[in-house]
């Protein structure tokens, strides 16, 4: 009896509480477990240091986040900041490079099969693979890894903003041509509003891509990056600050992709 009292009540809360207590309770049971798990991995695994030291050591890392003692010695804060530039810049040329192709390759069929074999050649190459050929054509690290974050962003803008114009019902070209519009009014006029989701989805993904391409590339060239310092912790074997270090690159990472988020409901046309 207690157990089939039990059901009404639950629904009954789901059904009366707000969505966003229901979400919260959810985001904190799931934290509360991943936490436990975490804790139990640590005390009977030996090697990974339990969420309390973690802490600690988080505390004392961020209590002074923008010290800087030399090129290989500065806080987490400086290492974030670097990697965030050099994403913003490699993000930013492929935005200008992969949007307007992106377009073009969706609008006209023939540069479309054109550019198709390319893409699937190019598009499944793993992102470290770049680095060797920007340290070749730049012959310094800091350009090849802007490099690397370039050829792997642009492919999600150029496939995802190509799908959105191939999207765009035919009906709608048909009557732009019946009146004789510019390209540049069915650009502006048509096309643009109906790929706005398209556009806004390759660039959410190629941020994710460009985040996760810096920290390894960081790791191989050096410098100061939240990915060298992840490097750096584990040569000093200093296991805590790599768990910081991956807590971090999750956080900057969700909040990158919370802003696009952000801009696409800004510029939502709905």
């Amino acid at each position: 009896m207690t157990a089939l009292a039990a059901v009404p009540v639950r629904a009954s809360f789901e059904a009366q509480a707000p969505d966003w207590l229901l979400d919260a309770l959810a985001c904190l049971v799931g934290l509360a477990a991943f936490v436990a798990l975490w804790a139990l991995i640590a005390r009977y695994g030996g090697r990974i240091p339990d969420p309390a030291t973690v802490g600690s050591a988080a505390a004392k890392i961020f209590a002074h986040p923008f010290y800087s003692k030399g090129p290989n010695d500065q806080g987490i804060g400086w290492n974030v900041l670097s990697s965030l530039r050099r994403v913003g810049i490699g993000f930013g040329l492929a935005a200008l490079a992969g949007i307007p192709l992106g377009f073009m390759i969706g609008r006209w069929r023939f540069l479309s099969g054109m550019a198709a074999p390319i893409i699937a050649l190019l598009k499944p190459v793993s992102p470290l693979a770049w680095l060797p050929i920007g340290l070749l054509v730049f012959k310094a690290a800091n350009p090849a890894a802007i490099y690397a974050i370039f050829v792997c962003s642009l492919w999600p803008m150029i496939v995802n903003t190509a799908v959105g114009v191939r999207q765009v019902p035919q009906d709608y070209l048909n009557v732009a041509r019946v009146l004789n519009l510019s390209e540049w009014k069915v650009f502006t006029r048509i096309l643009f509003p109906a790929v706005l989701p398209y556009m806004i989805t390759g660039v959410r993904l190629s941020i994710g891509v460009a985040w996760l391409v810096i920290v390894a590339a960081e790791m191989l060239t050096g410098g100061v990056g939240i990915g060298f310092w992840v490097w750096d912790e584990w040569n000093n074997l200093k296991v805590e600050h790599i768990i910081i270090a991956i807590f971090t690159i999750g956080i900057v990472g969700l909040l990158l992709e919370q802003s696009l988020v952000l801009l696409a409901r800004r510029f939502s046309y709905a």
